[in-house]
């Protein structure tokens, strides 16, 4: 069990996330301190470096916490008893949604993934594509069924909806005309109209 403050009982490594997730977005990874995330998580620098060795861990974790959750949530809809349109539509939407729930993150991520260390660097990009491989797989099986088309080549239908996932930081407004479900809808359905035989 985690060690915690003396503050509401939330374990350090999540205080210590939460504090740089913050920072992060508002400042810049660069321009934040070690100094400044331990101080406003409440903890020393001690702790952060017991649980995360460093700030660079710390962004590393920002962004594979989120992929870690919508890689359980992708091999659910991937291994549901369900057909093909229907397990490939709530996987394309599921990862939107996510992706808004945690934009902070994302927004982070793509901003600053380039002052990852090279092995952190690889690490995620290896996490990516696994994500984007098991995703792809379900196109080529409704491809291999019949039941989509095979004018457009996977990879590209892949990128496709990923450019589209990948820049929701840049310009979704939770006090916009549409709720995360509603966004998330429209782009599952723009997916699958991309593969109608």
């Amino acid at each position: 069990m985690a060690r915690t403050t003396d503050g509401d009982g939330t374990p350090v490594p999540q205080r210590l996330l939460a504090a740089a997730t913050r920072l992060f977005a508002e400042q810049g990874y660069d321009r934040t301190s070690v100094q400044e995330i331990v101080e406003a998580a409440g903890v020393t620098k001690g702790a952060l470096y017991h649980y995360f060795g460093s700030k660079d861990d710390l962004l590393h974790e920002v962004y594979a916490r989120v992929l870690r959750v919508q890689q359980e949530r992708l091999d659910a809809y991937a291994n549901a008893d369900e057909p093909i349109e229907k397990r490939l539509r709530g996987a394309a939407a599921d990862v939107v949604v996510t992706t808004i729930e945690n934009l902070d993150d994302a927004s982070i991520f793509f901003r600053s993934m380039h002052h990852l260390s090279p092995e952190k660097n690889k690490q995620v990009r290896a996490e990516r594509r696994r994500y984007h491989e098991r995703f792809r797989a379900l196109i080529e099986e409704g491809q291999e069924a019949g039941v989509f088309s095979r004018a457009t080549p996977a990879d590209l239908v892949v990128d496709y909806h990923f450019g589209s996932v990948h820049h929701l930081s840049t310009w979704y407004r939770p006090d916009g005309p549409m709720s995360p479900q509603e966004l998330a809808d429209h782009l599952a359905d723009l997916l699958l109209r991309a593969l109608r035989p």
